[in-house]
């Protein structure tokens, strides 16, 4: 409960009965709601601010889009060669001349790349081992800043700061959503030009085999359905939102979760062994390729590995505190009360450290708690790990992310050494996605294979 001239009456809970009951027994009671939507407005009307029948359509909208096999083979393409061509170079480059890289600033740029390529069919390529200056991730990266200070100042402060365009945070918000609003409109353009071209070139651009007229990305496919209906389902504001969500859902999550992973697993050198002495059993021995990069079913017999990342998001949560708010009055399992006025906060990092759900090592990094003794990953109920959400909301790319993760953790490990520089400071970022604030400094050098 804030002071009650600030109108900020929170409860914050990390009972899992709590969030079960919020999130999926009375799920229909508990929104995001319009103070939600104010607050991340630059979200627009995309699938994390959204409620009721718009948050319906579109949920069932990107789960199709999702479990198309085109979009499952480009994906696992595109994550390939990104770190095929953009991150092996930069690692060896560090190596070579012993740099200090900061790895959270490379996985930044690699998911970037990634997410707009999946998203909108474009790479900005931000990842090279110039480290290029790309407007349109640094306008990104300002207004998840700008919409986490919304959350620690009463509203009327920041709407007063918004509507006069005066604190710097709202004038750095208003210039980064403008200019990341113009890269978004820009490859939305560009698509639409290009698909217009296939229509035109190919009488049936369906079922078109021309390579260059191949389009898997998410809104690509959005377009197609505008076509394939004869009328605007989807306007370019509707495209626009979609995109900027998902880029919310598949840049910094995975970001936050490599990082702290890397930084758990090198300051661990058992764990460190372990996920080495799995991936050689195996994909070892002589015939083993230079920088081979594991696809998504090979990436399944590395249960070691799927365990220490669990692990890894269990203890660093990308989303911390997860915001919901109820329509009518409610009685929690807990005994709490909560009405409409109060905003409800789910904080998943703090249920991690709790031993009630844990045991008495829940703060050791102990990959071993997934995997039974059979050596299959144990299931948690996901109102006790939240990392992917929870109820009907719970993330739609989950196992996306973690080929991705995977792929690009097992390549890194298995030809990298890597070395956190000497009293680097792990402070946490201010921060909607849970990032380092100084990055993730590293020395980096070849592994002896």
């Amino acid at each position: 409960m804030g002071p009650w001239f600030t109108k900020m009456n929170y409860m914050v809970t990390s009972d899992p009965m709590n969030v079960h009951h919020i999130m999926s027994k009375n799920f229909d009671n508990y929104v995001k709601g319009p103070e939600f939507r104010e607050i991340f407005h630059a979200f627009g009307d995309g699938i994390v601010a959204a409620d009721f029948e718009t948050w319906k359509y579109i949920r069932t909208l990107q789960h199709f889009l999702f479990r198309r096999k085109s979009f499952e083979k480009m994906t696992e393409e595109t994550i390939r060669k990104k770190v095929q061509n953009g991150l092996i170079p930069i690692f060896d480059h560090a190596c070579f001349y012993g740099k200090v890289l900061d790895i959270q600033d490379v996985f930044s740029r690699l998911m970037f790349d990634e997410t707009s390529i999946m998203v909108l069919g474009r790479d900005p390529k931000s990842l090279s081992i110039e480290f290029p200056l790309v407007e349109a991730e640094k306008a990104f990266d300002e207004i998840e800043e700008s919409i986490f200070f919304r959350h620690s100042v009463p509203t009327s402060v920041w709407k007063f700061q918004e509507w006069l365009q005066i604190g710097h945070q709202e004038k750095k918000m208003a210039k980064a959503c403008k200019n990341f609003d113009q890269f978004l409109y820009s490859c939305i353009a560009t698509r639409h030009q290009e698909l217009s071209t296939c229509i035109k070139s190919c009488n049936n651009h369906e079922n078109c085999d021309n390579p260059a007229h191949q389009f898997d990305d998410l809104i690509s496919a959005m377009m197609m359905m505008n076509e394939k209906n004869g009328k605007v389902v989807h306007d370019d504001k509707f495209l626009r939102d979609s995109a900027f969500n998902l880029f919310v859902a598949g840049r910094d999550t995975i970001t936050s979760g490599l990082t702290w992973f890397f930084w758990l697993v090198v300051t661990h050198p058992s764990v460190e062994a372990k996920i080495l002495e799995e991936i050689e059993e195996n994909f070892g021995g002589s015939t083993r390729e230079k920088y081979e990069i594991l696809g998504s079913e090979d990436l399944k017999k590395l249960v070691y590995l799927h365990g220490a990342l669990c692990e890894s998001l269990r203890l660093f949560p990308p989303v911390p505190i997860e915001r919901k708010k109820p329509l009518k009055c409610d009685t929690l399992p807990s005994g709490h009360h909560v009405n409409p006025n109060t905003i409800v906060l789910l904080f998943s990092y703090a249920m991690a450290r709790l031993k009630e759900i844990w045991g008495e090592d829940c703060l050791e990094f102990k990959p071993e708690r997934w995997i039974s003794e059979k050596g299959d990953i144990i299931r948690v109920p996901s109102y006790k790990f939240v990392s992917f959400n929870s109820g009907p909301r719970s993330c739609l790319g989950k196992d996306l992310s973690f080929v991705q993760m995977k792929m690009v953790a097992s390549t890194i490990l298995r030809n990298y050494c890597i070395q956190v520089v000497e009293n680097h400071p792990t402070t946490k970022a201010h921060s909607i996605v849970l990032l380092m604030k100084h990055g993730l400094k590293v020395m980096i050098t070849k592994r002896n294979v």
